[in-house]
Formats: C-alpha cells, sequence, structure tokens
C-alpha cells in the first residue's frame, strides 16, 4: 500500500510536488502521465526513499519513508540506469545470487523472447538493448513496488510493444504495485488497468483506464448545435474550425448521435492532452 499525505519537494524557489495526495492500496499496473517537468519523476525518488520530501508524509506498506528510511520492495528503474560491464548472462547470474527470490527462468525466458545475446557484454549493447535488460533484471526479482521511468525511451515500435508483453507477462506471473511513466500513452493503456495523472506537482486524476472508455468521447458537428447539447456536460476541451465543432466530453453519456452529430470513442492521448490543457482551439 501506498499512500501520500500533502507531500511537497521544494528545490530552491521551484515546487516540485505540490501538496500531493494520492492512495494506491492494491497491486495493479498504473501508468503515470504528466507533462514535461510536472513532477513525475521527483514522485517516483520520493516513493523510493531517494530524497527528502519537504513537508507531508509517504508511507509504503505501513512504513513512514524518507532517504534515512528507504522502503524496502521498492525498486525504482530510472531511464539511465545502467549495468556492470558484465555478459548478459553473468548479469543474470549475478542478479539472482543477490536478490533473494530472483526469478531467474523468467528473465532467461524474457531474454530470449528479445533476442538479448547472452554472451555480449552490456557496454555492446544497443542503447534500447540496455534499457530491456535492465528493465528485465527489475521485473524478474521479487520486489513488491517496481517504478519505471520512461522504459520505453530508444525503443522502435517493435521494441515498445515487446516491452508491454514483458510487462503484462511480469504482472500476471508476480502480481504486485507496478507504476510506468511514459508519454506513450495510448500504447501502454493496452496493459496498464489505471491512470494516474500529475499536473503541476499535484494529482490531477487516479482512475481506471474503463471509467475513461465509458465516459470519454467527442461530439462533432456545426458549433450551433453542438453548443446547446452540451450546455450541461463536462466539457474538457473543444476545437473549432471555421462553424464546425468539435467538443470533448468526460460525462456520461447523454448525447445521442443524429443528423449532422457524429460521436466518436476519445483516445487516451487526446484525454490526456485536454483533461491536462483543457484549451479551446479557435481557428
Amino acid at each position: 500500500m501506498i499512500k501520500f499525505s500533502n507531500v511537497s519537494k521544494v528545490y530552491g524557489k521551484v515546487t516540485a510536488v505540490n501538496h500531493m495526495n494520492l492512495s494506491i492500496p492494491k497491486d495493479g499496473l498504473y501508468c503515470l502521465l504528466g507533462r514535461n517537468g510536472a513532477g513525475k519523476t521527483t514522485f517516483m525518488k520520493l516513493l523510493a526513499g531517494h530524497i527528502a520530501a519537504t513537508d507531508g508524509e509517504i508511507i509504503v506498506n505501513g512504513n513512514h519513508i524518507s532517504p534515512g528510511h528507504m522502503p524496502e520492495g521498492v525498486n525504482f528503474i530510472e531511464g539511465n540506469s545502467v549495468q556492470f560491464n558484465m555478459k548478459v548472462s553473468s548479469l543474470i547470474d549475478t542478479a539472482a545470487k543477490l536478490q533473494e527470490g530472483f526469478d531467474h527462468d523468467f528473465a532467461m525466458k524474457m531474454v530470449r523472447q528479445f533476442d538479448l545475446n547472452l554472451n555480449k557484454k552490456y557496454k555492446q549493447l544497443s542503447f534500447g538493448m540496455k534499457t530491456m535488460l535492465t528493465t528485465i533484471l527489475a521485473l524478474a526479482n521479487q520486489s513488491k513496488i517496481i517504478l519505471l521511468d520512461e522504459p520505453t525511451l530508444g525503443f522502435d515500435a517493435i521494441m515498445r510493444n515487446q516491452f508491454n508483453t514483458l510487462l503484462y507477462e511480469s504482472y500476471v506471473q508476480h502480481p504486485r504495485i507496478i507504476i510506468v511513466s511514459t508519454h506513450l500513452i495510448d500504447e501502454i493503456a493496452k496493459v496498464t488497468e489505471r491512470l494516474i495523472i500529475i499536473e503541476s506537482g499535484s494529482i490531477l486524476m487516479e482512475t481506471g483506464i474503463e471509467e475513461i472508455d465509458e465516459k470519454a468521447y467527442r461530439v462533432s458537428g456545426l458549433a450551433n448545435v453542438i453548443e446547446p447539447m452540451i450546455s450541461s456536460l463536462n466539457c474538457i476541451g473543444k476545437t473549432t474550425m471555421g462553424s464546425v465543432m468539435s467538443a470533448y466530453i468526460y460525462d456520461k453519456k447523454r448525447v445521442t448521435p443524429s443528423e449532422g452529430v457524429a460521436i466518436d470513442r476519445m483516445s487516451l492521448q487526446d484525454f490526456f492532452i485536454n483533461i491536462v490543457g483543457g484549451n479551446e482551439n479557435d481557428k
């Protein structure tokens, strides 16, 4: 269980985390979203006990967290993490010896599945393969909480798909809390269950992907027709081009299609852009 109670982190005149409140009571795959500078990495470092909060309280599994009391069972992997320059096979064997409960079979299965060369040294791997190996090592241990900060940087589309498969298979075999920070929203949504959105250092929203699918949609048509239809709905953004409008709605589906009015599913990326930006763009 994770709980942030009124947590702030200030660097000089910059407030990176601002009175953050969040409760994660159970295992799950969580997607962490936020614009650049929103506080995602700071949130993860606070949770891992790498940095101290300026104010507030962080509790993990009943224990208060700080750099002097780093949480057991929390594994934080940054996008630029590095490993010793050993062969891939040696890195896996070493991890298995040092980490109690390390799932050696899972690690080897993933290495084979993603065509990692067991005989190559770490520095001989491409950037993407280095990241994939680091992620495999993190997911193969028995940490109860895994924090992955932008783990797919440097991945092509195929590797990102492989990463999502790896993430899902790991969670199925070892259910726990896995929080993934990423900008590739619609791709990660295929495997994650819940969404955490950070804006200006605070939690803007924590909700299930299914709830967003049920309530997020786009209504398009002539502006003079659309405006009265959405007047009582929670409109999170609009775009207009001449007399045509697209309204982005996050509410119960009380609008029905009619002549000249289209209702479409809103992508998770569009939902994020509008819930965070909330801009009305007139062209």
